[in-house]
């Protein structure tokens, strides 16, 4: 009798305990000290944001013994209030990366359920890179055969997935214990996409963030000898079945690694914007006085539209998450000061009646080339007519940051100076942008979060 085939569960596990740093490509882990220096520039950004303070708060309520440091803070408590803080600060400004394929999301938010189990379990750099690796293995392989948003099924589902994976390597769980978390995780944790649709709430930032909480106290359950729902995707009432209606098979984990095909983002907007703000950012000095326009025409994906400019509130946003999540505010807002910056997405800027006026002369027109492409770029053509009768007209296929469009190392870091020193001393900065670069000699990955601290 042919021996039954090993579960999605299980073959993650095996992956999972087996992968090693020395088995990594080179360009694989300098992508993964990009992706975490990045990562870290948004969470120090974001870490004074109202739901970053609500976050710390409650973290600063809880004391735990083994504890764990939330990043900005000296704050010490719980592993999984830690992750969730750090998760929040990481998603809140939307400039951490992203990556489209079936499914999109932004896989980097798995960097806030590593960061907490490296420090209690004394991880070193290696470890890190390793467990972020594994971690953007599980999201982008599943994304790409997983139809998550025609689903409702919010990326987040996926993310606590990946991340209880990654967490779990690095808390040493046996083979058996991670597909005990993995079931624990998957099985009690299904995110509705509800929370990125129409007017944005805070949730859009914690999705992510308790996500990743969850699936560090799934790992610690699983840790403590807690078994989980077996067959949780293949079973009777498991996830093929209740949740994607349909199986799929899991694609080969390792080369090629889906870590080289996420984006970063020059912009702190939602990855349909990115392309749309480029645009508008390239055409601006042509155009000019931003008043002598009459009409913005956006010819993007009707999935970008579905996302970005699907209700009258992405035309004029109460909320920073509405207005960072809206293509026509994004491209009223470049058009106007011919650059974008997170002061744009808050008070006043929301209340600008020049501003939303301009916002109210943009249209989005479903594109059926940028449909046909969207899984491989977000494609926008954007023409801007004045009232002269003069048109301009420009084309971006490939934002910068996209993998055919890469940013640079010396961007990469500009961006996380930009971010970092707004809150830090220039010698915690230059620290931290060295410890990263440097990450595989590091032999205790918790100096990261210390560094950030900006007390």
């Amino acid at each position: 009798m042919a021996a039954q085939e090993r579960s999605i569960a299980e073959k993650l596990a095996s992956y999972a305990v087996n992968l090693r740093y020395e088995d990594l490509p080179k360009e694989v882990t300098h992508a993964a000290k990009r992706i975490i220096l990045d990562t870290i520039g948004c969470a120090i950004g974001g870490h004074d944001s109202g739901p970053s303070r609500i976050a710390m708060k409650l973290a600063s309520q809880v004391s735990a013994t083994p504890s764990a440091s939330v990043m900005c803070s000296a704050i010490k408590t719980s592993v999984d209030l830690a992750v969730f803080a750090n998760g929040v600060m990481i998603r809140y400004l939307d400039f951490n990366d992203g990556f489209i394929s079936t499914g999109s999301g932004h896989p980097s938010d798995t960097l806030a359920a590593l960061l907490s189990p490296a420090e209690v379990a004394g991880r070193s750099g290696r470890d890190l890179i390793t467990g972020l690796v594994l971690t953007y293995e599980v999201f982008c392989k599943i994304m790409d055969v997983l139809e998550s948003r025609s689903l409702g099924l919010d990326h987040s589902t996926i993310i606590g997935l990946a991340g209880a994976v990654g967490a779990g390597r690095l808390s040493g769980l046996t083979e058996q214990q991670l597909v005990h978390a993995i079931g624990i995780t998957l099985g009690g944790n299904v995110a509705l996409n509800q929370g990125r649709t129409g007017t944005l709430s805070n949730w859009k930032n914690y999705a992510s963030a308790e996500a990743s909480r969850k699936a560090v106290f799934s790992i610690q359950l699983a840790a403590s000898g807690m078994t989980g729902p077996s067959q949780v995707f293949e079973g009777r009432n498991g996830f093929f079945n209740v949740v994607s209606h349909k199986p799929f098979t899991l694609p080969t984990l390792g080369e090629p690694f889906g870590i080289m095909r996420a984006f970063t983002k020059r912009f702190p907007l939602g990855q349909y914007s990115q392309t749309v703000a480029q645009a508008a950012v390239e055409l601006q000095p042509k155009v000019g006085d931003a008043s002598e326009i009459a009409e913005i025409n956006l010819h993007v994906s009707p999935t970008a539209i579905r996302v970005m400019a699907d209700a009258p509130d992405k035309w004029r946003p109460r909320t920073h998450e509405t207005a960072d999540h809206s293509m026509p505010y994004s491209a009223g807002v470049a058009l106007m000061y011919g650059t974008i910056d997170e002061k744009y997405y808050e008070p006043p800027y929301l209340q600008d009646e020049r501003l939303l006026d301009l916002v109210g002369r943009v249209k989005c027109i479903p594109s059926d080339e940028a449909e046909r492409v969207k899984d491989e770029m977000n494609l926008c053509d954007l023409e801007v007519v004045l009232k002269s009768g003069q048109r301009h007209s420009t084309r971006v296929e490939y934002h910068r940051g996209h993998p055919k469009n890469p940013m640079t190392d010396g961007e990469m870091e500009q961006k996380f100076r930009s971010l970092a020193s707004r809150h830090l001393p220039a010698a915690r900065v230059d620290a931290l942008a060295q410890r990263i670069w440097a990450l595989e000699d590091l032999p205790k990955a918790a100096e990261l979060v210390e560094l950030t601290r900006t007390g």
